[in-house]
């Protein structure tokens, strides 16, 4: 594929999955179903720092009507939530596992998000570790991989429509108020 006027736009030069793994990790039915259902999501990696990509992702997750559940050992509250140093420490169910944390550490979180049964695991934008999706969905989560929820979520809420940007969305209908 070339970078012509019409590959400009296309969303699936956003990553270095194959088309397999893209249909596989990154279904647009299974992220609209999962952002639909989802009521909590654990942050893991979420850091106090207003201007860190997870703050900001976690703030607007938060104003979109979703609990969010930090996940950072050296934090006590962020975003007025109280903290958590793991997965294992939520006292409450979690529909996703968001993750904000390096490759390298995304296996021992899947393995914690299967112990806690979690609904779905969440690879940040960038983050990509095919074998571990692999045990997810094997264990009966959803496994998304390689994106930015905020983004999917403006995308399919038509969010990202208003601010001019080609989602490959199209639809008549007007955004509906979360809660």
């Amino acid at each position: 594929m070339g970078f012509g006027p019409s590959a400009v736009c296309d969303i699936r030069l956003n990553t270095s999955l194959t088309t397999e793994q893209r249909e596989k990790y990154q279904n647009s039915a299974k992220v609209r179903d999962l952002l639909g259902s989802a009521k909590t999501i654990a942050i893991v990696g979420l850091s106090a720092e207003s201007t860190k990509a997870s703050n900001m992702v976690a703030s607007y997750l938060k104003d979109e009507g979703y609990q969010i559940i930090p996940v950072n050992p050296r934090a006590t509250e962020i975003l007025g939530e109280p903290c958590y140093k793991d997965l294992k420490s939520i006292p409450i169910p979690v529909d996703i596992v968001q993750v904000f944390r390096p490759t390298s550490e995304v296996a021992a979180i899947v393995d914690d998000a299967i112990s806690i049964g979690a609904k779905a695991v969440w690879m940040q934008l960038r983050i990509i570790d095919v074998p571990s999706a692999d045990r997810a969905i094997e264990a009966g989560m959803i496994a998304i991989v390689d994106k930015c929820i905020k983004m999917e979520h403006g995308r399919y809420c038509g969010a990202l429509h208003w601010a001019g940007m080609n989602t490959e969305v199209i639809t008549a209908q007007r955004r509906k108020a979360r809660r």
